[in-house]
């Protein structure tokens, strides 16, 4: 009897809560600084290594053994939000993170470094399990809406982050870096637990799977859900594409005729920026059920970001352009992806979402794999062809599925 009447108590205040602007703009800060861990080595590689005494091949482990943390957290992290207290989870595992940014900025020896970086990529995963949070919470009228607004955070973390990093490490060190980001996600931990419901909207059915049952049913959903395996695969093709550009773009901006810091090259972050308005237009167009069409359109246009982007050596104005057309894209059709695969089964929010970033995981793998190997071989111009070999893919698939 005092089980029922704390069901329904619990129920009562879920209910209760109203998810605002202001508590999703705290959902858009939140999933934008933990993501931003993933990517703020990127600038930092050289001086770590200096400081370290790590080799070449180490030193670009650090990026590699981030992202297969951050994959194996999709997996194996993220959809225990379907079984667990969402508000809980996400305060221990922003808990949890703060120690490893603090072991990554004390790391006296390449080995802890390393390890410490593997389990900021497991624990920044919390970005995922704040997203299907939020599209748990939203009503499912203005979900795109939702969804749009959190994503836009995401993309404003991820291209920001070099350019912090770029600038925290210039002016302080690299160790700076990741001690500012423990102390933001300290923060974040305390505030998003007096904020968020106290009962994380944990589908009443989905307890009694157990762990393994949990991990089992990720896979399952994919075997039973077409909408959802094809739209991982717009995700695997656009964040190639997306990958593609990001991973390699400093290589020449380094060289003639720019030679530009890696302050200025962390920078342009500053402009793919712009992309994040697409991810709010996105929502919205969602709403109105203009799924379809937006993810057409986005696509064409992120086919069409390279042509710009082909004449980086002889234009900045046409990178900025080019940079501009493919993040606004890829957001796009990211926001879209995501707001759709969460309608087909919201009591399984996190483990599809967290399906879904395991294929944006390998994309953004291949694409940085095969652009950088690209460039050393063959050129920018390679590069590009790469960029454009993946939108167009996706662009055919968009084409050859849509009347389905």
């Amino acid at each position: 009897m005092s089980g029922s009447c704390e069901a329904a108590a619990r129920s009562r205040e879920d209910s209760a809560f109203v998810l605002s602007r202001g508590v999703v703009s705290l959902f858009a800060v939140a999933c934008g600084a933990a993501v931003a861990n993933v990517y703020f080595s990127q600038p930092l590689l050289v001086t770590m290594g200096h400081d370290l005494a790590m080799s070449p091949a180490l030193v670009g482990s650090v990026v590699t053994l981030t992202h297969v943390g951050y994959g194996l957290g999709l997996f194996f992290l993220v959809p225990l939000g379907d079984v667990a207290d969402r508000r809980r989870l996400v305060v221990g595992q922003l808990t949890l993170l703060v120690a490893a940014l603090v072991a990554v900025a004390a790391a006296p020896t390449a080995a802890v470094l390393l390890a410490g970086m593997a389990a900021t990529g497991l624990l920044a995963v919390v970005t995922q399990t704040l997203m299907a949070f939020a599209a748990s919470l939203a009503p499912a009228a203005g979900r795109g809406r939702v969804v749009g607004l959190v994503t836009s955070g995401v993309v404003t973390g991820i291209l920001l982050a070099r350019t912090a990093s770029g600038l925290l490490a210039d002016l302080a060190g690299w160790r700076s870096v990741y001690l500012a980001s423990a102390s933001l996600t300290a923060l974040l931990a305390l505030v998003l637990h007096r904020v968020l419901p106290r009962h994380g909207a944990a589908p009443p059915t989905t307890p009694q799977l157990s762990y393994g049952q949990l991990l089992r049913s990720t896979v399952t959903l994919f075997a039973r859900e077409r909408l959802l395996r094809l739209r991982a695969l717009f995700g695997l093709l656009i964040f190639a594409a997306f990958s593609t550009l990001w991973s390699s773009v400093a290589l020449p901006l380094s060289e003639a005729p720019y030679f530009l810091s890696h302050s200025a090259i962390g920078a342009l972050g500053l402009v793919g920026v712009a992309g994040a308005l697409a991810a709010t237009v996105a929502g919205r167009l969602n709403d109105r059920g203009l799924s379809r069409r937006t993810t057409g359109i986005a696509l064409a246009l992120l086919a069409a970001s390279w042509l710009p982007l082909a004449f980086t050596r002889g234009s900045l104005w046409a990178l900025f352009v080019g940079v501009i057309l493919l993040d606004f894209a890829v957001q796009a059709v990211h926001v879209t992806n995501q707001t759709l695969i969460y309608a087909l089964r919201p009591d399984a929010g996190s483990r599809l979402i967290g399906g879904y970033m395991v294929f944006y995981s390998i994309g953004s793998a291949t694409g940085a794999i095969a652009a950088t190997f690209l460039y050393s071989v063959a050129g920018w111009g390679a590069v590009c062809g790469l960029g454009a070999v993946f939108s167009c893919l996706g662009l055919g698939l968009w084409g050859f599925t849509r009347r389905s």
